[in-house]
């Protein structure tokens, strides 16, 4: 068995080599990790994101884009990896009846690749080279569980229960722990009743708007739903005999950590160049100071899971990566005016500023925008009370035209962080409203993509230099 394992090592060593030698000299590859947490917009992203470097029409900020020759769509690399079903959400977008596309729940790739006429000097001396984009879209519960990979289980569980039992989504499976001894010896149905109340916790927590729900596939299971692998729950630690639930949860968390959670860094994330992170401010905000309290510790963990910073050349021939690049981005800049865009781009920005500064200081170059990768409101003025303010109309969810105004965000980011900081309840100073938009109907013309809000600086600022 540890033969076949080193041998295992050393062919993997040797194709890596191969790779990475073949993409250094020949043709680039540059692999975009597009993450968030759920509602950020991440499906929206990425199909906009290629339907409009197929199509530059509306991407005046992107550079390379005057040196792109041609850009179409290759079969990925990775033939174990779902393919990212880009013409069905595309369809979804552009339909006479638009829908928004179905959240991602599982991990997908999708290759892009350009014609690039070079330029400089030598530009005109030689042809076109071809550049690959792999877009690997992942769940943002999924980043957040690498966290886990430096913590025990009896870390953990003091973690996770300090955190229920300070939201009122917790009192359900509070109740549930009241009545349960874990030192007892395990059987399998009361466990899975304890593990059932803990996942509709977290759903209820996320749904409430707060980001650091672990371990991230009891949210999105996939194959793995109803494996002992995803049955425990967070336990007062104490001493526990063996065959105890206690002893047999904490087999779990750890056999959850090897099985799940380092398979993930080893064959996708850690091969990432470029990363960016998707982010619903907006409805933080709207949830209230708690939600943007938990939303900056969550980014401020995200970062620890990166290996920000540059390598040589000869580490990167032999495979080694880190993201070099790293783009916050706050998502459905469309549902306020563009008037408020600078405020929602401060308050990004103030919200990543530890883990900016931890990318910065690693040499990663680190960016934070506001964005729509699809706009789906037009800009009004209306008068109310004798006094104009600036809205945005579209399409609301009961099918209906409604011009909205979410409420002024403070031009000064601390009077949303402090509050948040401070473990207030509410805002003091007002209330922030926020609509839920159906897409609008597109009529596009030839050589046009999606209408967005910044999506070409966004792409320049990921891929801009590698073309």
């Amino acid at each position: 068995m540890i033969l076949n394992d080193i041998a295992d090592r050393v062919f993997r060593g040797v194709e890596t080599v191969q790779d990475g030698v073949h993409e250094a000299l020949f043709e680039p590859v540059v692999r975009l990790g597009v993450t968030g947490l759920s509602r950020a917009g991440k499906t929206v992203f990425i199909t906009s994101l290629v339907a409009n470097l197929l199509d530059r029409g509306r991407m005046p900020q992107f550079g390379p884009g005057t040196a792109i020759t041609a850009a179409y769509l290759q079969p990925q690399p990775d033939d174990t990896v779902p393919r990212f079903d880009y013409e069905t959400h595309l369809a979804a977008l552009t339909a006479p009846a638009p829908q928004w596309p179905e959240s991602t729940r599982a991990i997908s790739e999708l290759r892009l690749s350009f014609k690039v006429r070079p330029t400089g000097i030598l530009g005109s001396l030689s042809g076109p080279r071809t550049v690959h984009l792999d877009i690997v879209d992942y769940p943002g519960e999924w980043l957040l569980d690498l966290g886990l990979m430096e913590k025990s289980f009896a870390e953990w569980s003091a973690e996770a229960l300090t955190a229920a039992a300070a939201r009122p989504e917790g009192a359900g499976f509070a109740e549930a722990l009241a009545a349960f001894d874990p030192t007892t010896k395990h059987a399998e149905p009361e466990a899975k009743k304890l593990a059932q109340s803990f996942t509709a916790y977290l759903q209820a927590a996320r749904a409430a708007g707060y980001s650091d729900c672990t371990p991230g596939r009891f949210l999105l299971p996939g194959e793995l739903d109803g494996s002992p692998v995803l049955t425990f729950a967070p336990l007062p630690m104490g001493e526990a005999p063996r065959g105890s639930t206690a002893r047999e949860f904490e087999r779990r968390f750890e056999a959850y950590k090897r099985e799940v959670v380092k398979p993930f860094f080893r064959d996708h994330f850690a091969k990432i160049d470029r990363q960016i992170v998707l982010v619903d401010a907006l409805g933080a905000i709207h949830s209230g100071p708690k939600a943007v309290e938990d939303l900056r510790r969550t980014l401020a963990d995200i970062l620890a899971a990166f290996r920000p910073g540059r390598v040589g050349r000869i580490l990167s021939l032999l495979g080694q990566k880190r993201v070099s690049r790293i783009l916050f981005a706050a998502t459905k800049a469309d549902h306020i005016h563009h008037a408020q865009h600078p405020r929602l781009t401060a308050i990004m920005e103030a919200l990543v500023r530890d883990a900016r500064d931890r990318a910065d200081y690693a040499g990663a170059g680190t960016m934070a925008m506001s964005i729509a990768a699809l706009r789906a409101t037009v800009e009004e003025t209306v008068t109310h009370d004798g006094k104009p303010l600036d809205c945005v109309r579209g399409l609301t969810e009961s099918g209906k035209q409604a011009a909205f105004y979410p409420g002024e965000l403070p031009e000064d980011p601390s009077h949303i962080l402090a509050p948040a900081r401070q473990g207030a309840q509410n805002w003091l100073d007002g209330e922030y409203e926020i609509m839920r938009f159906q897409p609008a109907r597109l009529t596009l013309r030839p050589g046009e993509g999606p209408p967005h809000i910044r999506l070409d600086r966004a792409a320049d600022f990921l891929i801009g230099d590698k073309l």
